[in-house]
């Protein structure tokens, strides 16, 4: 089988060079030409877990509750902030962004209600709204108000009254909501039950008019951000002003991931062509590489565009992966055809490149399987960025090989001459030549070491923790770190927590009628005189009556007393409000009641929809938590809540639900363990029972995993040691450094043998490879250190650790393979002699 593929090979590749060109040229093209509709994600759905049943109950409340899309801008005025020409630059600020099509109110301090500037009655709130810009309006009990309400303080203004908000909120987009509905219903179906020939086609057009429109979404609201920091910066002069909120936070991310997709390409390009040049110094051994790996990369940009995957701030960077493993397949194929120009002298230039693509074709095929394998072990994982990451490069990685044994000895074999280079100052040389003799003259001080650094390995990865913050992500530079933190610090928290409690499941249950509560009703204020005596929706609800407002009231100071929370809105915050409207008198059943039936709509919108359901049988706690907090534990701070509601209140754990992007984010970083043990194992056994296949041998197998387990293990015990926490982009970095530090293992061990097998001498086979296959290793690991050392260009701090981390990773399997590596397999080979 192998003869006729080798026969079919050379009768298509080596007997028509230009043919092969001319079948590449037309696929890549072909595919390429759909790069067109190559799309950015970074919204927040793309980085959450797939399937997670957490993110359904989200968009459930989020349709009860009304939540929309906003804005935040923080305004710190350079004079007073109830100064007559500050609030006149709020104004004309608040107006400009009105005039946006897609926003639909402007929320800020010259906006909302008053009620205690002075304080008004239950009555009073039937003749109008009172704000800011009433005229007449006291500023200095204005201020006041804003420093004590328990709505208005931490949220809208700052404590030390230095800083406002602005809350620019968008109309609801119904159309995306209803493409939304129609894409998820059918894949929750597809979940529990077999789609129908029909349906599976309907959900394919669903997902396809979703994408589409999230695309031209994505790319208004992008323009209308633009627009709206040209408005901000207008008014710079007059305060510091800071853009957040999830829109701009999506927008900055997409800009992100395009910073990344150019600066890693064109920076891995520059490198990669400067590597090449001082490597092999010849024009032929520059372009023949960089045209494969252009094609690669070319032909994955326009396969994402024709399967429609977007990318992310995780698979940002295949771009640069792929080009760093498309030239280490090449440079193996130079490599080894200088080598054959030395060990056959005066051989014609077809010879040899037919001698170079079989004695590397069967290596290199399993060396692309190991970091195919690595890559698509990510498909184990629940998160739907690192599952696509681990496609794009499983794809791209098997059709570099392809490309690197179609179109390379294609192009060689365009030339006439035999082609060789000599490097001018051998480096390479000298260090494999060092590492040789240091495996000959001190094998106890190596294993020593390796022992060593394996010993603080587990005791690092011991200390591995996922909890880290968002607001890390992005260096201190970036207008989202810097908003973040103002937002975090002096407005309230910025990560979004929201409590939902139902009401008793006992309450809807069949009783006897009990006698009605008889409280006496003082009717303090006109407000009540038209009423009848009964209680309304005070009497039918669960929550809405004064016994039950009152555990409320408790729940809240709980909720707000907790060191990780900043602003916390409910139901208890409104009642405080309306115990002030009435005199600071408690509140009755009728008078809740009443309250409820005859405030203005404009009251009930902005005090009770959001935080009760209609009929009064589940409430909202709206929490805001601040995420710089760096005693911040979410799964632990998440549980505690559960437990202290159940234990301190008697709330029944079935009436408890936690949602928001806090408790999504957490979901995340809890699977963050799983996967990394998953994806680890998946890859180990794997790739042992393909070096079992080549090899032929457990023991040789175990041997040839070693080196890489302990580069994987060195990077992660060194980021438990230094307290840096696992997140979606560094873990998987132990998966990928086994499968492409493997491929130096195959090449070495595949060289090994066959050099063993000359004289039998184990010392001699060491040397002859470290000076031949040694060689490429060097190349090949040096190209993808530095290579990956070019992500620190990143803004996303993920990408910058996992590009460091991998480089040292790699720096670690290069020194491994090249010491540890032959070290074992000489204690091996002279044991099975000696047996």
């Amino acid at each position: 089988m192998g003869d006729k593929i080798a026969t079919y090979y050379d009768r298509l590749v080596l007997k028509h060079p230009l043919l092969t060109i001319l079948l590449v040229i037309l696929l890549v093209t072909g595919v390429g030409s759909f790069a067109q509709n190559f799309r950015l994600d970074a919204s927040a759905d793309s980085l959450l877990l797939e399937n997670d049943q957490d993110l359904k109950y989200f968009r459930t409340i989020n349709a009860e509750y009304g939540n929309t899309d906003f804005l935040i801008i923080s305004y710190s005025p350079k004079q007073d902030l109830y100064s007559a020409e500050t609030l006149n630059d709020l104004r004309e600020l608040r107006n400009s962004l009105l005039q946006f099509e897609r926003v639909d109110a402007v929320l800020s301090i010259l906006d909302v209600p008053l009620i205690d500037s002075p304080r008004l009655s239950m009555g009073d709130l039937t003749n109008g709204i009172r704000t800011l810009e009433t005229p007449g309006v006291d500023t200095n009990l204005v201020r006041k108000e804003f420093h004590t309400s328990p709505f208005y303080k931490d949220l809208l203004v700052s404590e030390d009254a230095k800083t406002t908000a602005l809350q620019v909120i968008f109309k609801r987009d119904t159309t995306f909501h209803s493409l939304l509905q129609a894409r998820n219903s059918l894949r929750e179906k597809r979940s529990t039950e077999p789609l129908t020939a029909t349906e599976t086609t309907e959900l394919e057009q669903a997902s396809k008019k979703f994408d589409e429109y999230t695309a031209v979404l994505a790319d208004r609201e992008a323009e209308d951000i633009a627009k709206i920091r040209v408005i901000l910066k207008q008014h710079q002069d007059q305060a510091e002003i800071f853009l957040g909120g999830v829109p701009m936070i999506v927008t900055d991310m997409i800009s992100f991931i395009r910073h990344d997709l150019a600066a890693f390409g064109l920076g891995v390009l520059i490198f990669l062509v400067a590597m090449l040049f001082l490597i092999f110094r010849r024009p032929s051994w520059i372009i023949l590489p960089m045209v494969c790996c252009f094609a690669s990369v070319l032909f994955m940009f326009g396969f994402l565009g024709l399967v429609g995957w977007k990318v992310t701030v995780v698979s940002s960077n295949f771009t640069s992966l792929l080009l760093i493993i498309t030239l280490s397949l090449c440079v193996h194929l130079v490599v080894r055809y200088n080598e054959l120009y030395a060990e056959i002298p005066g051989a014609d230039h077809a010879t040899m490149v037919k001698e170079m693509v079989r004695s590397k074709a069967i290596p290199s095929i399993y060396t692309s399987l190991t970091t195919i394998v690595a890559f698509a072990s990510l498909l184990t994982s629940d998160i739907r960025p690192v599952i696509d990451f681990g496609w794009m490069m499983a794809i791209g990685i098997s059709f570099a090989l392809m490309i690197s044994f179609a179109l390379f000895p294609a192009g060689l074999m365009l030339y006439k001459k035999p082609l060789h280079f000599t490097p001018h100052f051998d480096i390479t040389g000298t260090i494999t030549h060092t590492c040789a003799h240091w495996v000959e003259n001190r094998r106890k001080l190596t294993l020593g070491i390796f022992v060593t650094l394996t010993i603080i390995s587990v005791i690092g990865i011991s200390k591995l923790t996922v909890e880290n913050r968002f607001i890390d992500y992005f260096k201190p530079t970036t207008e989202i770190y810097q908003g973040m933190e103002l937002i975090d610090k002096q407005l309230g928290g910025t990560t979004p927590l929201d409590i939902i409690i139902d009401a008793d499941p006992a309450f809807f249950t069949p009783k006897k009628q009990t006698q009605t509560d008889t409280d006496d009703d003082p009717f303090e204020d006109d407000f009540f005189a038209d009423e009848k005596a009964d209680e309304g929706l005070s009497g039918s609800s669960y929550w809405y009556n004064s016994y039950q407002i009152s555990t409320l009231e408790k729940i809240h100071q709980y909720l707000e007393d907790l060191p990780e929370t900043g602003k916390v809105l409910s139901i208890a915050t409104t009642m405080m409000l309306m115990q002030q409207l009435n005199n600071d008198l408690p509140l009755d059943n009728i008078s809740l009641a009443v309250i409820h039936k005859k405030l203005p709509d404009v009251i009930n919108d902005s005090l009770f929809r959001p935080y009760m359901s209609a009929d009064g049988n589940q409430v909202r706690f709206s929490l805001r938590i601040i995420d710089s907090n760096p005693n911040l534990h979410r799964n632990n701070f998440l549980k505690q809540i559960r437990l202290d509601l159940t234990e301190k209140f008697n709330i029944k754990p079935e009436q408890i639900h936690l949602t928001g992007m806090f408790v999504l984010y957490n979901n995340v970083l809890q699977s963050l363990f799983s996967s990394q043990i998953m994806t680890i194992g998946v890859v180990f056994l794997v790739i042992m029972m393909m070096f079992i296949l080549q090899f032929r041998s457990l023991r040789l197998a175990i041997i040839s995993i070693i080196p890489n387990l302990i580069s994987a293990g060195m990077v992660l015990g060194l980021m438990g040691l230094l307290k840096i926490p696992l997140d979606i982009m560094t873990i998987t970095i132990a998966a990928i450094t086994i499968g492409i530090a493997v491929d130096d293992t195959i090449h070495y061990v595949h060289r090994f043998n066959k050099e063993i097998a000359i004289d039998g001498n184990h010392l001699a086979a060491m040397r002859r490879c470290h000076n031949t296959v040694g060689r490429a290793m060097y190349y090949t690991s040096i190209t993808i250190i530095v290579g990956f050392s070019i992500l620190t260009l990143s803004n996303f701090l993920p990408t910058i650790y996992f590009g460091l981390f991998t480089g040292l990773a790699m720096f670690i399997a290069m020194l491994a393979n090249l010491t540890l590596l032959p070290l074992l397999l000489i204690i091996w080979r002279a044991k099975t002699t000696t047996k």
